[in-house]
């Protein structure tokens, strides 16, 4: 990123915090009333009180945690999920009714659900951490796979691959730029659905704490809590934004859309069957396998 980009967004956020300690600053009210918000300044002295605190960490720790299990729950079992109901008939079958009838379900209208299931609250939590990201993962790798062509998959099994070759040198490479699209959108939701089954029945994590802080009255820790959120939550998209860009290195990238030079397939055993093969032939459009 250019020098230049990077002082566009310190200046955004600086004009916005601006703008914030002004409005709270004078006690604006307009359309919107601000006589009730904590000044920057108030929010700042909260946070940095409570960066001192045992509290603060052990909440983040918890929050943290459930995230971290939860999402990765989510992305095993999405893409398995999402692999089979593209490429089989059978798993479509079984599972696409019931994907289509859960899925607009919102995870956190299944906090009652989760009591109900699990003994603890912490399992709870973790479920419904794990069933926002699930959909997105499932879905997004669904279309992915579906999407792609069956040039590379045939080149592996003339060259005397077999299905697991061709599910792990074309299918799963070809699908990384969706799948991480899933990824990238399940990260941001579970972090809503966490907080939210935190406030509503946890007992610890940052949104247990900044529940509290709003039943207390105490509007400077609510602004902590969301502000800790918001850095929280762009951190760990952040983290599955640059290892998607590392595990899709192969791809070209948008700078060099104007170069000439050959694609390269996204597995080396279908690469190398095409530079074996004197002319790719055409071939027709496969079905899922049964």
């Amino acid at each position: 990123m250019s020098g230049g980009r990077r002082l566009l967004r310190v200046a955004s956020l600086g004009a916005a915090l601006g703008l914030w300690q002004v409005l709270t600053a004078l006690d604006v009210t307009l359309w919107l009333r601000f006589e009730q918000f904590p000044t920057v300044g108030e929010v700042a002295s909260a946070l940095a009180d409570r960066l001192g605190t045992d509290t603060y960490w052990q909440d983040l720790g918890h929050s943290l945690r459930r995230i971290v299990v939860g999402f990765l729950l989510a992305a095993v079992l999405g893409v398995a999920a999402g692999t089979a109901v593209a490429r089989s008939r059978w798993a479509a079958d079984l599972l696409g009714p019931l994907v289509e009838v859960v899925r607009p379900v919102p995870a956190i209208a299944l906090v009652p659900v989760a009591i109900l299931l699990l003994p603890t609250t912490e399992q709870g939590i973790v479920f419904i951490t794990f069933t926002a990201a699930f959909f997105p993962v499932l879905v997004s790798t669904r279309h992915a796979v579906a999407a792609l062509g069956p040039v590379w998959e045939e080149a592996v099994l003339t060259m005397g691959g077999g299905r697991l070759r061709v599910l792990f040198s074309v299918v799963l490479p070809g699908s990384l730029p969706g799948i991480f699209g899933g990824l990238s959108v399940g990260i941001g939701v579970s972090w809503i659905c966490v907080i939210s089954a935190e406030m509503i029945s946890g007992e610890y994590g940052v949104g247990y704490r900044t529940w509290q802080d709003y039943t207390v009255v105490d509007y400077p820790g609510v602004f902590v809590g969301m502000a800790t959120i918001g850095v929280l939550g762009w951190l760990t998209s952040t983290a599955v934004e640059v290892l998607g860009r590392r595990v899709t290195a192969w791809l070209p990238r948008p700078a060099a859309r104007g170069a000439a030079g050959p694609v390269r397939a996204p597995g080396g055993a279908a690469s190398a069957a095409f530079r074996r093969t004197p002319a790719a032939v055409p071939l027709a459009e496969k079905e899922p396998v049964s």
